[in-house]
């Protein structure tokens, strides 16, 4: 049975024409006939009663016509949906990233695709950096948001916002009241510091450091910049943060840029490469739009998403 028997019966069936039918149809009478006849055949009972001078439904046909009724209706649904998906307006979106991400765009982004796409199942995943690789390549989440991302043939990357690195010290600390800061002075300093094991970013920062003429003090590493900023208000240390964590108010720390050149604290949208599909771009275009950094779907790469 194919879904055209379908529509033919129902023609007929609203019509208890075969003529009018096959008008409303744009068919030949003679082959909506035979297709009525084939369907019958394949049900295995009559579903009209046909005389000279009219076509009715027999008892099993006016059962037969109220679920082809809902089967046609849900053919279209599912059709309807299968578009939608495909044009990136519904679906599930399963997205990785570190909590402190959502200081920054990433939040409003997140508020402003849910209600740009209603349809759309917006999962949030909060994971270090080195699981969201894993969860990636496991196809457990469709996109995630790091800084300093791998470098892997199989990984797409585009760059979602930028931000540079600032540094965080408890209120009373001799630099505390300085305007800018400069890497060299920090030398003898003690820090909290981003996890090394799992994070790149974190290792470009040391590098950062070692180039400045020191090896960092570590005294505690961390995840989440929320949380180092939270060790550094102990007295722990001081610490390096992206610059939209150092807008969370926190009243025994305080905040201060550094000068010179700025560390670098971009975060980039990875993905994998063969898994690229438009919900990824509509909800990167709603990223990138929200922090003005290109007006959507101007990006290269966003548009091989699609």
């Amino acid at each position: 049975m194919e879904m055209r028997h379908l529509r033919y019966f129902v023609a007929v069936a609203r019509h208890l024409s075969f003529t009018a039918a096959a008008e409303s149809l744009g068919v030949a009478q003679p082959p909506l006939s035979q297709q009525i006849r084939d369907l019958e055949a394949e049900v295995g009972t009559l579903l009209f009663d046909r005389t000279t001078r009219r076509v009715t439904l027999t008892r099993a046909g006016h059962d037969f016509y109220a679920q082809a009724l809902f089967i046609l209706d849900k053919s279209g649904e599912a059709i309807d949906r299968a578009r939608a998906i495909g044009a990136g307006r519904a679906g599930i979106v399963n997205v990785g990233l570190t909590g402190s991400m959502l200081a920054g765009p990433l939040g409003r982004a997140i508020r402003d695709f849910s209600e740009a796409y209603p349809d759309v199942d917006l999962r949030i995943h909060e994971m270090s950096p080195d699981r969201q690789i894993a969860m990636l390549k496991a196809g457990q989440t469709d996109i995630s948001f790091l800084r300093s991302p791998p470098d892997e043939a199989d990984l797409a990357t585009a760059l979602a916002w930028r931000e540079n690195v600032s540094l965080v010290l408890p209120r009373g600390h001799r630099l505390a009241k300085a305007a800018s800061i400069a890497l060299a002075d920090l030398s003898e300093e003690r820090f909290v510091f981003f996890r090394l094991s799992d994070s790149l970013f974190a290792k470009d920062i040391w590098t950062c450091c070692v180039e400045a003429g020191f090896q960092p003090k570590i005294t505690h590493q961390a995840v989440e910049a929320t949380s180092l900023t939270s060790l550094v208000a102990a007295g722990l240390g001081i610490a390096f943060i992206p610059e939209f964590v150092g807008r969370l108010a926190h009243e025994d720390v305080v905040h201060r840029p550094l000068k010179g050149k700025p560390i670098c604290a971009d975060v980039h949208a990875l993905w994998v490469r063969e898994n690229a599909q438009p919900l990824i771009a509509n909800f990167l275009d709603i990223v990138r739009a929200d922090v003005s950094l290109s007006p959507p779907g101007s990006n290269r790469v966003e548009r091989e998403l699609r």
